[in-house]
């Protein structure tokens, strides 16, 4: 094992060669994160795209938004721990984290959780556990993609929805699902039914 100097520190690393990657040992994986991410940034003069964080490693989102003007493209929040993200960095991640492509939120949250801004435009939201998501919220959702899983949201809502939409709300929008345990076709559908088309096929959507 060598030893190299990575910004101010001399940290160890080997070469895994089945693989091909470097591997670095740092005393703080929070520190050595960010002083690769600082190294390598600089190296090739770009701005960091895409960040996985979870709960634990929630401030490199703050941090990496801090240091660039550059907007993320893409950042998946994640965190398969029973215990709830806190309602500050969700609203963080919702009002603040400037995204411009995709966020991805894989999280519970507290069953309190409610979220009263606007959101912001962002091309693909994905909502794992979108129990807190209501119609209020999905009516101010300006997307290409809008996908909620585990959803709260009732036929009725949906359908006070599809009227938004079809008088020009959230007029970007090209897919729209939504999870629902319990769904009435004919409530969905009220003063709908003449731009329904049914359909036997099945259809891919492609971006």
């Amino acid at each position: 094992m060598e030893s190299v100097k990575i910004g101010e520190q001399h940290v160890r690393v080997e070469m895994d060669h089945l693989n091909g990657y470097l591997i670095s040992y740092w005393s703080n994986t929070v520190d050595g994160l960010k002083a690769l991410t600082n190294y390598v940034t600089n190296l090739f003069n770009i701005d960091v795209s895409d960040i996985w964080a979870s709960k634990q490693s929630f401030h490199m989102i703050e941090w990496v938004n801090s240091r660039q003007k550059t907007p993320l493209r893409n950042v998946w929040y994640a965190d398969w721990s029973a215990t709830p993200s806190s309602e500050e960095d969700m609203i963080y991640i919702l009002k603040d984290c400037r995204t411009i492509s995709q966020l991805r939120i894989c999280l519970k949250l507290p069953p309190n959780f409610r979220f009263s801004e606007k959101f912001r435009e962002i091309d693909c939201l994905d909502i794992w556990y979108g129990e807190w998501v209501t119609i209020d919220n999905l009516l101010t959702m300006d997307g290409i993609d809008i996908i909620l899983k585990s959803s709260t949201l009732t036929s009725s809502d949906v359908n006070v929805f599809l009227k938004h939409w079809l008088s020009g709300g959230c007029p970007r929008l090209k897919l729209f699902s939504a999870e629902i345990r319990f769904l009435d076709i004919l409530q969905v559908l009220t003063d709908l039914l003449h731009n329904a088309v049914l359909v036997d096929d099945h259809r891919d959507y492609v971006r």
